[in-house]
């Protein structure tokens, strides 16, 4: 990382610039939030987001590739199959994991992507709450930024409202998953209603007329939804056995952003049909002819990892597969699961506390508004770890750890 910047912010570190900190994050989300805060932004030098800018410029590419998609599609299941696809989603997000290179420099490597949105406002949010924090630390009173392709703040929320909104009036927009309030990233929806005007409501709150969704407003009247900004992930409504009184299924007078089935085609899914040196080698289970010669019975692999396709947060990851793990997953159900090349991280962030080093996830949020050809990498956020996995359950005993930011002064000093 950043060394200078790590040595100015470690040396200033207090715990009451962060305690400021996190208030003033809670302030502007208007909510406070379940999710682990790190106590520091991740300060991203210049060659290593150019780096990571061209790998996922490069991946993007072959996600977009038609015989790819072709191919991928097959990850949708029939009974969450959505009418009216749209060619590219307007969502897309790669998850790097920070590794080192045969030189001895950082290097991203791919470990998740999406066709799914990601906690946009939220990190706006902890951008201006970290910017205004990183004043009080000699040597780092600068405008920090965490925008790529030259955005500035305006212009990233104009674009992410192009995209969000489309041409539609914001009561008629609606933010859309499984009881708002109950999700860890209900903070990201509140900070979504600040900076976009949009409500987040429960899929089972609407209802239909016709190919019409409708929903009830504050007032009791009945506001047509033109358009969802989808949230909504799909194993939870399974896991749960969520009845809607509507289908996804149904041909619906009704704009998506991301349209669902992206959700499926970009996704894990996707990692064995690509060809890049970021990209660890994965095979589905359906897949899976016979067992690399390193996964034996009994044995503990460190060269793979065993993974569902379509959860979230590490749920169900197996770091340590053994062959026995390998053969357990039914056969109806292979086909949701992949074996992946391990990735080391890199112990990439050095804590003021002088414990080990932190490991970090850098993910790069592309945004494409409906009429753009192309996507933009408009925006990053950042996982910070000590533990086997980046989840909350696997670092519940760590520090220096949780939610964070990847941030560089916006003149491009770094």
């Amino acid at each position: 990382m950043d060394a200078q910047f790590r040595a100015l912010f470690n040396a200033g570190y207090t715990e009451e610039l962060y305690r400021r900190y996190l208030a003033d994050f809670f302030r502007r989300c208007d909510c406070p939030t379940d999710m682990q805060i790190a106590e520091t932004p991740v300060f991203l030098p210049a060659k290593l987001r150019e780096r990571c800018e061209r790998a996922g410029a490069e991946i993007l590419a072959q996600l977009c590739d038609p015989v790819r998609i072709r191919h991928m599609r097959a990850a949708i299941p029939q009974r969450w199959y959505t009418p009216g696809e749209t060619a590219l989603p307007t969502f897309c997000i790669i998850d790097f994991a920070l590794t080192e290179d045969s030189n001895g420099e950082l290097a991203p490597k791919l470990i998740e992507l999406q066709g799914f949105p990601t906690l946009i406002a939220y990190e706006t949010m902890q951008r201006d709450a970290w910017n205004d924090a990183l004043q009080a630390v000699d040597g780092l009173k600068l405008d920090w930024t965490c925008w790529f392709s030259g955005l500035t703040r305006d212009a990233f929320i104009g674009l992410a409202k192009r995209v969000i909104l489309g041409d539609k009036a914001p009561e008629n927009v609606v933010l859309m998953d499984f009881d708002p309030p109950a999700q860890k990233t209900y903070p990201d929806f509140t900070a979504s209603k600040a900076l976009f005007g949009i409500d987040a409501v429960c899929p089972t709150s609407l209802f239909k007329r016709g190919r019409r969704l409708f929903r009830k407003a504050d007032d009791g009247k009945d506001v047509r939804v033109e358009r969802i900004y989808n949230r909504v992930i799909f194993d939870e409504l399974e896991r749960k056995s969520v009845t809607l009184p509507w289908d996804f299924r149904d041909d619906l007078d009704v704009e998506w952003t991301p349209h669902p089935n992206w959700f499926w085609t970009w996704s894990k899914y996707s990692l064995p049909f690509l060809d890049h040196p970021a990209a660890p080698r994965a095979t589905l289970l359906s897949h899976l002819d016979e067992l690399p010669a390193n996964v034996t019975e009994g044995f503990v692999t460190e060269h793979y990892v065993l993974k569902p396709l379509f959860s979230f947060a590490g749920a169900g990851v197996n770091v340590s597969p053994t062959a026995a793990d390998v053969a357990a997953i039914p056969e109806d159900q292979r086909a949701g699961w992949c074996l992946q090349e391990k990735i080391a991280y890199a112990p990439a962030l050095q804590a003021a506390d002088g414990g080990s080093g932190v490991k970090v996830e850098l993910r790069m949020i592309y945004l494409r508004p409906d009429d753009a050809p192309e996507f933009t990498l408009a925006q990053n956020l950042c996982r910070l770890s000590r533990g086997a996995m980046m989840g909350v359950d696997h670092n519940k005993k760590h520090r220096w750890v949780g939610s964070s930011i990847g941030l560089w002064p916006a003149n491009g000093m770094s």
